[in-house]
């Protein structure tokens, strides 16, 4: 597979990822029982899985690593961030109003890592000034 096509692949996984996570997380807010269905509990995983591995295999074929190259550092960071925000958005906060926090917290979190990969600057959104 080539660079590009993976990166398209990632690319989108990502809008796949961001739109689904801020659609369970509407759901969360809302108390709907669709967020217990099979579909919207397995997908995020497939989807989340193939979004990992092509941007494992982007840094492999192009040798920027992550803890080498200061972006894709910034993006690591940003993406446990993410995770663990989501992680409590989703399951783990204890009131609606933790989750509600979390949930923008993810929000703000996935959208310094997209404009991380844009700019290429672990600056992300305030990349401009530099």
């Amino acid at each position: 597979m080539t660079y590009l096509t993976l990166k398209y692949l990632h690319v989108g996984c990502v809008v796949l990822s961001g739109s689904g996570f801020f659609v369970r997380g509407l759901w969360m807010l809302g108390k709907s029982p669709r967020l217990q269905q099979p579909l919207a509990r397995v997908l995020p995983h497939i989807v989340d899985t193939v979004l990992l591995a092509s941007a494992v295999a982007m840094a492999v074929i192009s040798a920027q690593y992550p803890f080498a190259v200061g972006w894709l550092t910034a993006k690591l960071i940003g993406l446990l961030i993410y995770i663990g925000c989501g992680t409590m958005a989703l399951k783990r906060g204890r009131s609606q109003g933790q989750r509600a926090f979390f949930f923008v917290a993810a929000l703000l979190a996935f959208a310094y890592i997209v404009t991380v990969a844009v700019s290429r600057s672990a600056l992300g959104p305030l990349a401009w000034i530099a």
